[in-house]
């Protein structure tokens, strides 16, 4: 292999023709990413309200950031809600899943990065005034719960919580943090920062309280699909390199962060129900 590329360097050198990178001929077909998500789970991922054609949030620009140290550029776009964005990939209309969870039945049609790009820590929320007290999944046994339908969990959590927990399921968080602050149930299931960011813009921040120890930690995953012109060994390896790297490197916080208050600049303030 090095003697072809030898005589191959220096073919190109006795022509005269400019001599690629051994990263620009790697990346040969494949120089600009197609890449959606879900369009309703910031600050990771959501759509954005002044370009609504473009998803936006850590997960979009995480992944910007790493492509474009392997020379590749990204748009990351609305592809339809979940279940719709995941056939846009699957397909390969669209290369690549932001925000994927892992589920054993797509195997057959996605290629997992590991590590996740992110992972999302879900919390136990009280009223600061419970009886309840939490230190593990077992203590909310016999006590009645509420998390968003939309929520996204671990396949043993979610086994779990079906076989063992009592979990009303919500349209969204803001309802499911109404029913408990009105006492109509013990505790929420959120993401650690959707739960913080809706508990603020509904004025609730005082009157509950979030546990600090997640009860589950679902991670989020870049996910290649497989009739993606884009899906080599080249890139699955180059992007699995930066995802080992991303955590000690602090962008995923910087991004976490910056997003979390572009999103809440976007709320408008919701009055709570009186409890």
């Amino acid at each position: 292999m090095d003697r072809l590329r030898a005589v191959a360097l220096s073919l190109l050198l006795g022509l005269g023709l400019p001599v690629l990178s051994p990263q620009a001929l790697a990346l040969g077909k494949c120089e600009r990413l197609i890449v959606t998500g879900s369009p309703d789970s910031p600050p990771y991922l959501w759509r954005d309200p002044q370009d609504p054609v473009h998803l936006i949030g850590a997960s979009a620009d995480l992944l910007r950031q790493v492509a474009g140290e392997l020379g590749l550029k990204v748009e990351v776009l609305y592809g339809g809600k979940r279940a719709q964005a995941q056939e846009e990939v699957r397909s390969g209309r669209m290369d690549l899943l932001v925000d994927a969870p892992i589920a054993l039945d797509e195997l057959d049609s996605l290629d997992y990065i590991h590590p996740a790009l992110v992972r999302n820590d879900f919390l136990v929320w009280t009223r600061k005034d419970s009886p309840l007290l939490y230190s593990s999944a077992e203590d909310l046994r016999g006590h009645t719960g509420a998390i968003s339908e939309k929520a996204r969990l671990t396949q043993p959590f979610s086994t779990f919580s079906k076989e063992r927990l009592t979990l009303q399921r919500t349209p969204a968080l803001t309802p499911a943090f109404h029913k408990l602050l009105l006492g109509e149930v013990d505790y929420v299931l959120a993401g650690r920062y959707a739960g913080m960011v809706t508990t603020q813009a509904l004025g609730m921040a005082n009157d509950l309280k979030a546990y600090p120890q997640p009860v589950d930690q679902p991670g989020l995953f870049l996910a290649v699909s497989h009739n993606s012109a884009c899906n080599d060994p080249w890139l699955r390896g180059q992007l699995a390199k930066k995802m080992t790297e991303l955590p000690a490197s602090g962008l995923t916080e910087a991004a976490l962060q910056r997003n979390l208050e572009r999103w809440k600049a976007q709320l408008q303030p919701v009055s709570a129900p009186k409890p």
